[in-house]
């Protein structure tokens, strides 16, 4: 947030943009922080990730070229301030209608899936873990990677998280997730832990996993699992939101669990659910039956 406040002082002051200009880049800008509050360590996967989720939105040509021109802007400030040494949003153009990506797991996949790992080995429970707890609770990668074994509450079911920019919320599990995290603790992650490691997620090597390494798990799954479309860390987040809305959660609540800063962000979220709805009513209502 720091620097984009600065960022934006500097379109004032230096660069005497108007107020209307300012507004549309500091709207963009947030809009990013919601997605990755790690603004200074970007990298090519998370850049394609948000690319994802512009596309998911079903935004306008116009709208998401305003948007990476925004960022873009910021990032070459950035920059040339020697804030950052690697821009990755450099190079991206506008992307094109034929882009787009799928919006989330079909529920016939989500369950292949969960059915795809090994649960008699630690890296299987580890894995099985992982894609539980993404869908389970709908938290970014990069938070899932910075789980302690103290934040997890096992009674009540809950996990305490702490996004890049040491943003807290409380986040909800199931029996599923639960089923699966006991299991890892007993068994996997005890012969992962070769020396007293504080972090959730270990490697072979008893080491912290990176988000980029759980990206790499989730591509190992869609490419066993035999599917024919992307899934990242984000998509499952998306399917989340989707999955809670079409099963009657509201809004607000949605948006707590996913620590958006703004209800218009979780908003997107409810593309799918007008289908939903029309399905309700065709069922229910006695005169929508042929």
């Amino acid at each position: 947030m720091k620097y984009i406040n600065k960022y934006l002082k500097y379109l004032k002051v230096i660069k005497k943009d108007s107020n209307y200009t300012i507004t549309s880049y500091q709207n963009d800008l947030l809009e990013l922080y919601d997605f990755n509050q790690d603004l200074l360590n970007i990298d090519e996967n998370d850049v394609k990730e948000y690319l994802e989720y512009l596309y998911e939105r079903k935004l306008n040509r116009n709208s998401i070229a305003r948007k990476i021109s925004s960022i873009r802007g910021f990032y070459q400030y950035l920059e040339g301030e020697g804030i950052i040494k690697n821009n990755y949003f450099k190079e991206v153009t506008s992307p094109k209608k034929n882009e787009s990506l799928p919006k989330y797991v079909k529920n016939n996949d989500i369950e292949k899936m969960f059915l795809s790992f090994d649960k008699t080995t630690p890296l299987g429970q580890r894995n099985a873990l992982i894609l539980e707890m993404l869908y389970a609770t709908g938290i970014r990668v990069g938070e899932l990677v910075n789980i302690k074994i103290n934040d997890i509450n096992l009674y009540d079911r809950t996990i305490k998280i702490f996004g890049k920019g040491r943003k807290e919320r409380i986040v909800v599990y199931g029996s599923y997730c639960q089923d699966a995290l006991e299991l890892y603790l007993n068994d996997g992650r005890r012969e992962l832990e070769k020396r007293k490691n504080e972090y959730l997620f270990l490697n072979k090597n008893g080491n912290r996993l990176s988000d980029r390494y759980i990206r790499k798990i989730i591509d190992d799954i869609v490419i066993k699992c035999e599917m024919d479309y992307h899934i990242s860390p984000h998509t499952l987040r998306h399917t989340f939101a989707t999955d809670m809305l079409n099963n009657g959660a509201d809004l607000m609540t949605v948006k707590e669990l996913l620590g958006h800063s703004s209800i218009n962000t979780t908003g997107i979220y409810t593309h799918v659910s007008n289908e939903q709805l029309k399905k309700v009513y065709q069922f229910a209502h006695p005169r929508s039956k042929e």
